[in-house]
């Protein structure tokens, strides 16, 4: 098939490759994107892991946390510019949309539609409407995350990043409620939900990563190894070397804590589990990009 300038861009900007690099491992790959990257991974000419979803609307993301931090919740809500959505008004629908899924539960996004919204004489669908008339730009809620703390002590927090292009909701687990409403740990949840916004890790822990994930970084590892001509149980100890290093990238546990390089994740936890008197557990998390479509491992 022909290779496209659009095709060699789009590769370049998913990589970090060369353009000519780029072009070459398309024309091999017979256009296949997947394939591309993989075969430029092995080569060592790929700057990133994995292919990122890439934003293709403007809007926000926003959070909502009830007063207890038990209840919590994500939301993504597109507009057309980015003018709109640093509109004060969009900015208090968002609120408002964050507000409510935290407290009707809708099943997915259809559900939310049908639902009353809080606080109004009308369902969800019809005060969108009446919002897309108001601001003059069509509205769109394409996705949300909602959290019912599921440890009997512990708190759920959130964290938007910047102008609201990142948003991340984790909870955490604590062995008592005396803890569990301590600032302490409110403090350790919002750093924790700010680790995630920076650090993208993909699972909290090593048996939460798929197994189809870790056995194609295995096998590219392994096709990097065997690029090096070194006999085969050294390259089994490189390709093992590279999935453990995978992992301290990928494992929120694993990663080097941003506040604090010196130590890891797993460091800071045990160190406020010690300053609380007992114990805590990060139990999970989301992370939303704006615009960016939900990897179908997560």
């Amino acid at each position: 098939m022909d290779i496209t300038a659009k095709m060699v861009k789009d590769l370049r900007e998913c990589t970090g490759a060369g353009m000519m690099d780029c072009k070459k491992a398309l024309a091999e790959t017979g256009g296949d994107m997947e394939a591309a990257i993989d075969l430029l991974r092995t080569k060592g000419l790929a700057a990133l892991a994995k292919k990122a979803g890439r934003a293709t609307n403007e809007g926000i993301i926003g959070g909502y946390v009830s007063s207890d931090r038990r209840v919590g919740a994500l939301v993504e809500v597109n507009c057309e510019t980015d003018f709109v959505a640093r509109n004060a008004d969009f900015k208090a629908f968002v609120a408002e949309v964050a507000t409510h899924v935290a407290e009707a539960a809708p099943s997915d996004v259809a559900d939310l539609m049908t639902q009353t919204f809080t606080g109004r004489d009308a369902t969800f669908e019809e005060v969108l409407g009446e919002t897309v008339g108001k601001i003059g730009e069509n509205i769109q809620v394409p996705r949300f995350a909602r959290y019912e703390l599921s440890a009997s002590a512990g708190a759920i927090a959130v964290y938007v990043h910047g102008v609201g292009n990142i948003g991340v909701m984790v909870e955490v687990a604590a062995s008592d409620d005396a803890i569990a409403a301590s600032e302490v740990l409110a403090a350790f949840s919002r750093d924790i939900a700010m680790q995630v916004a920076a650090a993208a890790p993909i699972a909290v822990r090593r048996d939460e990563i798929p197994s189809s994930v870790v056995d194609h970084e295995m096998d590219i590892y392994k096709a990097q190894a065997a690029e090096s001509g070194k006999p085969e149980a050294i390259q089994e100890k490189i390709a093992t070397g590279r999935l453990d290093k995978f992992y301290k990238e990928v494992c929120l546990l694993e990663q080097d804590f941003v506040k604090d390089p010196d130590v890891s994740v797993t460091d800071y936890l045990q160190r406020t589990a010690k300053e609380l008197g007992g114990s805590i557990e990060i139990v999970r998390f989301e992370r939303f990009v704006l615009g960016q479509t939900a990897a179908s491992d997560e």
